[in-house]
């Protein structure tokens, strides 16, 4: 006769507070109480601390290179590269393939030039700016897994080009000047 099984006990995940998945991929600030303003109901809000942000508030980087990486972001998420295409909803007789909108068309042209002002694509700063400022991932997770080239990369050598990278970006988006040599 076979013996009873002991029930294993399954710790309950604290709803409150951000899973473990999602704390391994950045911090957040202190929550903020607040009401909601569908139904009244207290909530808390946790912000989540961006990449850009966190090197900003430390003094890695200025505020003109900051606002480049933010430029930067806003062209890529413009332009619609990393996302998923869809079906349209209603379809209209006789058209073909889904078309690109000229706000698109004229991001996709604003982030290729930034690319080329980086050394393009293949370059350690335009791979370190598609993949942490546009992509997002985070500096640890690029210099690990993608690097430069497909090679890792130390997080300390990461981090440089990132700034080297929203330097060249800062200038490339006029918020610099540029200094000529005398």
């Amino acid at each position: 006769m076979a013996g009873k099984r002991k029930a294993k006990r399954t710790e309950r995940e604290d709803l409150s507070k951000p899973s473990k998945w999602r704390l391994q991929h950045g911090g957040f600030c202190e929550p903020v109480r607040e009401a909601d303003p569908e139904t009244g109901s207290p909530v808390q809000h946790r912000r989540a601390v961006d990449t850009l942000g966190l090197m900003l508030a430390n003094g890695s980087i200025t505020p003109e290179m900051h606002e480049a990486g933010c430029i930067f972001r806003t062209l890529f998420r413009s332009a619609a590269i990393d996302s998923m295409s869809t079906s349209q909803l209603i379809r209209l007789p006789r058209s073909t393939a889904d078309r690109l909108s000229n706000r698109q068309i004229d991001a996709r042209r604003r982030v290729a030039e930034a690319l080329d002002a980086l050394g393009g694509h293949d370059s350690p700063a335009g791979s370190c700016a598609w993949f942490i400022i546009g992509l997002e991932c985070s500096v640890r997770e690029w210099a690990q897994r993608r690097g430069w080239g497909g090679r890792p990369v130390s997080q300390p050598i990461a981090g440089g080009i990132l700034v080297a990278a929203l330097g060249t970006l800062a200038m490339h988006f006029g918020l610099m000047p540029r200094v000529q040599a005398a």
